[in-house]
């Protein structure tokens, strides 16, 4: 037992370390994206030909393969986590602004009309009709923006960014099948757990209405 606690502290420092680096990068690039592509949905379905225009930028953007994007970022930004998380967050983009447009598109028109007939601006009918009602969508599109970026954020290792990648490329290289479950197990587990947040967060912030009307 002598010779293993060592390893053993040596395995949860690691497992540590790439824990909060994986978080780091999954929560900046979700957060910015989430920041940016509400109102970027919102503009989506408010104009119709800017609508085409965004939707069409961030669906040619979600095209591009995730390991030639952490590439392209390298003459950008050099190695390391900036170019990560700047790849993580344009990969964000498409799930949110699409469930945000398509959870205000799918409004029904009479509970607009109703909106309107109270005499509510139309920032008034956003924030109080609008959003609340889309909150479900837009919710589903955050979620999976972030159990993508938790898978595509291990493939930061190869440029430095670390994370659950590291372990699993320093077992590539090695041919370790160990390190490589070290950084795939707490990926997968993670992906899990995020998923389930969202969940419980759906409890929290979607209408019970609203919640029962999508079961």
């Amino acid at each position: 037992s002598i010779d293993t606690e060592p390893h053993e502290s040596t395995f949860i420092t690691r497992l540590t370390h790439n824990t909060l680096q994986h978080l780091f990068l999954v929560a900046v690039s979700l957060s910015a994206a989430i920041i940016i592509s509400i109102p970027l949905g919102i503009s989506a379905f408010k104009n119709e030909k800017v609508g085409r225009f965004i939707l069409g930028i961030v669906g040619v953007i979600q095209t591009i393969p995730s390991l030639a994007l952490l590439v392209f970022m390298i003459p950008l930004l050099g190695i390391g986590s900036a170019p990560a998380i700047l790849a993580l967050f344009l990969y964000s983009l498409l799930p949110i602004v699409r469930n945000t447009y398509s959870g205000l598109h799918d409004i029904p028109s009479h509970i607009r009309e109703s909106a309107e007939a109270l005499g509510l601006s139309p920032w008034a009918r956003l924030r109080l009709v609008e959003l609340p009602m889309a909150s479900r969508s837009i919710l589903a599109g955050i979620k999976t923006s972030a159990v993508i970026n938790v898978g595509t954020a291990t493939l930061g290792a190869l440029i430095g960014a670390g994370g659950y990648g590291q372990p699993i490329l320093t077992g590539i290289r090695l041919d370790n099948i160990r390190l490589i479950l070290e950084g795939a197990i707490p990926a997968a587990i993670l992906a899990l757990l995020v998923q389930g947040l969202f969940d419980l967060l759906e409890l929290v912030l979607v209408p019970k209405g609203l919640r029962l009307k999508g079961e």
